[in-house]
This record gives structure tokens, sequence and C-alpha cells, in this order.
């Protein structure tokens, strides 16, 4: 299995009842702190680079801090982050302290929470870019903490929009940009509701109506609609409005629970089901380029914003990167496996007998399961067959019929992920000989040189880990053929959405490709589609199309799967024939229809940002500039 860092996890809780109502039933002040904390680290699985955290108290006295904050780096940030906390409040002492007084001065206990996992998918890393981030002002309304699941496409636009409207953004980030954004639309917001109430009414109640009176659907309406990309944004005021905002085609997922108490929302279903403790019926999705919004007085809406566009959401968050605990997604990664199979039997002839099957740990486990369902029913079709064809020639006995029946799939769990080894330690060679040892083998269920050994992974970007690990892990059990399955399609075109895939060069298929090409005198179609994709530079966003197809054109997707069992045993380390067997684009869709946004594989890309872009990597994959993306 490749690692792939990717999109964010994000999870936001909004108390609808007094802090002393939760200290009187469930016997704490920091319900919703320990509520976020559970959020967070059931989503760990989504960003291990940072986390952060953000509280803002609706009762805190001027003079006070009442917008709080904390985060942390690496894959302990969670922690630490929570530790500090926690510090914080002991030295508070909420034992000795009154409603009154840890309503209006304990620190990051409050009606609001934000909390954020931070995977980079710009690169770029640092404390400086952790969410949540914060636009201060001395009007509580004014203050802005936000932080998202998000990657957008259009970032040259939105910045040179910003500037245009006369700000000066201190970083060059997408978050920075649609904080400040957001920000000037929360500005005039407030004075818009300045200008209404100014000539009737005195400080400070002119301050408190502008709080009470804010609008977030019209500030969103305001910044949202030239966003291009996939995002789940969220915010909070310093006076206490809520929102999350969802891009219209669903390309990023978002959940949410509403009772008489609190408003929870998070990236993934089954982690409010377990936090909350509540039936999967009660967790909703948010409706596509709709928003979540919770005001300063705790009565809540959901809203349309943006529209709902094309359905476009993610089939590789259901592929790898969602927990397997969602009833959905767990039975379409059964199906995954099970949709592989016709191709798995013309991979080993059919001959089930001297075939052994099993998986990659551990995210391919479901598919796993779904594929030895799928050969179960081709082996009891054979059985059936069997039977009928024996009772023709002979009187069946009991005997007969047992010896049929014994027949079974020969599973067995091959690979044991038993120790990560620190490769960082060696160089060239003797790192790739410690990459080969990060998965143990079982010994003694292969029948040396006869059997094939077929093993599935839920996805094959790269083929790193394959080359350097898995295969050469596999080839000690000595097995004749090693059939390799994705139960995904062919990784061929970067994601701008959230993943960390941009680079044309680092996905194993565009590679072959590239050398199917050459090899068959066709190395003309990468200078054409280079000529194409400048030419696409000029164009505008209704009219550019994704050029690089071109370059898979000629092929059959067992063209590229076989070239690139080749690309993976040419330095003739592997003695065992290699195969490899992808997942269809229509085995995908009967899968995952209902999210059916399979970019990654068909190069439909969702917005016209993603387009531009992946027209822009070959640009810079053909000139090599492997620094850009």
């Amino acid at each position: 299995m490749e690692i792939l860092k990717h999109e964010c996890g994000v999870a936001v809780i909004r108390l609808l009842k007094p802090l002393e109502y939760y200290k009187k039933k469930y016997g704490s002040w920091g319900y919703g702190l320990s509520k976020l904390y559970l959020l967070m680290e059931k989503q760990h699985n989504r960003g291990q680079e940072g986390a952060g955290i953000g509280v803002v108290k609706l009762h805190s006295h001027p003079g006070n801090e009442y917008v709080f904050r904390e985060r942390a780096l690496g894959k302990d940030a969670i922690t630490e982050i929570f530790g500090t906390v926690n510090k914080k409040l002991d030295e508070f002492d909420l034992a000795d302290a009154s409603a009154a007084d840890v309503e209006a001065y304990a620190p990051f206990l409050g009606e609001i929470y934000m909390g954020h996992l931070r995977y980079s998918t710009t690169g770029k890393s640092g404390i400086s870019y952790c969410h949540p981030f914060l636009r201060r002002n001395n009007w509580r309304s004014r203050n802005l903490l936000m932080c998202g699941n998000f990657n957008m496409t259009n970032v040259d636009a939105i910045f040179s929009d910003v500037v245009a409207h006369g700000q000066h953004p201190r970083i060059y980030s997408d978050t920075v940009i649609l904080l400040e954004q957001l920000g000037e639309a929360l500005d005039k917001e407030n004075s818009r509701i300045y200008r209404q109430y100014r000539d009737s009414m005195q400080e400070p109640r002119l301050t408190h109506t502008i709080e009470e009176n804010l609008d977030m659907t019209r500030v969103l309406e305001k910044a949202a609609p030239s966003w291009d990309g996939g995002y789940v944004i969220c915010g909070a005021i310093g006076s206490g409005d809520t929102f999350v905002l969802r891009d219209r085609h669903g390309i990023r997922p978002a959940f949410y629970y509403i009772d008489d108490e609190i408003v929870v929302l998070a990236s993934e279903r089954p982690v409010i089901q377990t936090v909350m403790d509540v039936p999967r019926r009660d967790v909703k999705e948010l409706t596509p380029g709709s928003a979540l919004i919770v005001n300063k007085k705790g009565q809540v809406k959901v809203t349309d914003v943006l529209g709902e566009a094309r359905n476009e959401r993610c089939s590789f968050e259901r592929i790898y990167f969602s927990r397997g605990s969602d009833a959905d997604i767990y039975r379409e990664r059964k199906r995954l496996g099970h949709n592989v199979v016709p191709a798995i039997m013309k991979s080993i002839g059919g001959d089930l007998d001297h075939s052994v099957f099993s998986f990659i740990p551990n995210t391919a486990e479901v598919a796993f399961i779904g594929m030895v369902g799928g050969l179960e029913e081709e082996l009891n079709h054979r059985k059936a067959e069997e039977i009928v064809a024996a009772s023709k020639e002979e009187p069946l006995t009991a005997e007969r019929v047992k010896s049929i029946m014994d027949r079974r799939l020969r599973v067995e769990k091959v690979a044991i992920k038993d120790i990560k080894l620190r490769t960082f330690i060696a160089e060239g060679d003797a790192r790739n000989d410690l990459a080969a040892h990060v998965y143990d083998v079982t010994y003694g269920i292969v029948e040396n040189d006869r059997d094939t050994l077929v093993v599935i992974d839920d996805s094959i970007v790269r083929g790193t880990t394959l080359k350097q690990s898995i295969l050469r892990m596999l080839d000690r059990l000595h097995p004749r053929k090693i059939v390799v399955v994705s139960s995904s399609p062919q990784v061929r075109y970067p994601d701008y959405y959230g993943i960390d895939m941009s680079r044309m060069g680092e996905f194993i298929a565009f590679r072959a490709a590239v050398e199917l090409l050459k090899e068959r005198g066709l190395g003309y179609i990468l200078e054409d589609t280079y000529q194409k994709c400048l030419a696409q530079e000029k164009l505008l966003d209704y009219e550019i199309t994704n050029c690089v197809k071109a370059v898979y054109a000629p092929f059959s997707q067992e063209d590229i799967s076989a070239k690139i069992a080749r690309m993976l045993t040419a330095d003739g380390s592997i003695k065992a024939e290699v195969q490899l067997v992808y997942q269809s684009l229509e085995g995908l869709r009967e899968a995952i229809p209902d999210c059916p946004g399979d970019w990654y594989f068909s190069g439909n890309y969702p917005t016209p940002g993603g387009t531009r872009l992946v027209n822009r990597a070959f640009i810079n994959y053909f000139e090599g500039n492997t620094e850009k993306r």
C-alpha cells in the first residue's frame, strides 16, 4: 500500500445551552471540549502533519480573551494541543469557580468549538500554515476564525481579486486569501447593518444590534461564488455566528447532527455516530452548495448558497481515505473487490486450485473480502456444473459429492506489516533493501514455482512501494506468478482538490504510457500534446479541454498494465512472472454509483480549474519543471 497524503479533517461544535447545563447533566464544564477531542482523534487518519483548535466564548467580559486558538505540528499534535489546554484549565482551577466565572473567564471553554487536522496541499509547512486562521478586530462581530478541508484551483484569480479590492495579504496561500476575502465580506455586512441603524440608536446598543443581525448567508454569497475547487469551509465569528459551506459539486465531504443541545459537523459520518452515540439516520449529509449556519442566538438553518451542481463526490474518498466503518463505504469497498474478479480469473487462467489469494494490509482488507466473495461464487458455479456433469455419467455417491463440495479457495494472510523500519538511515540500494523488509511474509503456504500468488491492494499510484517492497517481499515465497490487483482503476491524472497527487511524472500509469508512445514510434504525440496545452493557457474557462488524454488514447488498460509490470521488474530482481490487474472504470462506477467524481482515473475534472491545471502539469512535465505542481 502506498501512503498518500490527502485532504484534511474538520470538526465543528456549537453548544446550544449555557455551559452550566452541560456541567449539571454530564458532570463536566468541558463537555464541548471533550467532544471536540474525540471528533479529532476519530479523524486522525485525515491529517497528521499538524492540527489546531479554536474556541469562541459568548459571555466574556471586555478586557478578557474570547477567541482562543491552539495549534501544533506533527502526528502527536492533537495530544500536544489538548495537553496545553488542560494545563491552562488546571491553572484556572475549575473546581472552585462559579458558573458566572466559567462563562466569563475560563480559557478554551465556550459555546463554539472548531478543530482541524492538517495535511498541506500546497507543500508548505510550519505552524503559521496550520488552521484555524484568525482575523482579529476590536469589534467582536468582525473577528473571523476559519479552517477548512479544501484546495482551490484558481488561487491566482482569487488573490488578484483580493488585491484589486485594496487588500494586502501577508501570505500567498489559499487559506489566507480566503480568510481575507471572507473578512472583507464580513466587514461589509457589519457596515451594512451599521448604516441601517446608526441614525436610530447609540452605542453600545448599536454594536449589539449588529452582532444580533449578521446575515452569514449574505457574507458567503458575496465571497464564495468566485471559488473554484473542492472545499468544506468552516468559520466562527467572534460575536457568536458559525457557518460551514460545502462546494457545489460535493467534492469534499461534510456531515452534521443536530439536537436541542448541540450542533456537530465533521468530515465523516461514522465519526459523528460514534462520538455522539446516535444512529446513522440522524446524521445528515450537508447538501453540496449549501451552508450550515448557527446564529448568535443558537438558531440553526441549512440554506442553499451556491446551488447544487452536477454530482462530483470524490470516489477516491470512498476507496481510500474515509473510515471503512461507514455502512455505505464498507459495502462499496466490498463491491470493488467483487467487480475485479473476472479480470483475476483471466489472469490466473481459471486455475483456482493452484492460486493463493491474499491482500496488502491494512486498507485493502474490505476489498479482499469482496474479492473472496466473488471468487467463491465462481467456485460454487464450477462445483454445481461438476455435480451436474458427474450425475450424467454415473450415479452420484455421497463421497463423490463431498469431494466436489470440499474444494475451497486458498485464502491466506501472506503479508504482515511486522515492523516500521527506519529506512532513512540508509541510501541507495541499502535503503531499497530495508524497504523490502517493511512487510514480513508467511512461509509454507505457496508451492514453489507452481502456485500463482494473487494479492489485492486498494490503489497503485506511483509504484514505488510495489517495486521496492511488496514485489520483493512476495517473491521470497517463490511463486510461479504474482498477480497484483488494484481495487481502483489506474490513476492517470493529478488531483487538485485536496489530495497530494499533482505532478504528472509521479504516476506509474503515465510513465508507462509515455514509454509505450516512444517504443511504438508515437513520441510525436507528446510534442503535440505540449503544444495544445500551451494553446489552452490563453483560453477562457468554458473553452478548455483536457489535452493530456491524448497520451493514453492509443492504448488499452491492459497495454498500460503490462508495461507497468515490465517497468517494475526491469532490473531482473524478481524471479516470478508479474502481472497487474486494475479495476475498470465501469467496475468503479457500478460499485460507487453515488460518488461519480473519478477525474483521477478518467481525466474528467469537475471544474474548469482542474482541467486548466492538468494541462499546466503536462507543460511542467514536458519542460522538466519538477518543482512545479
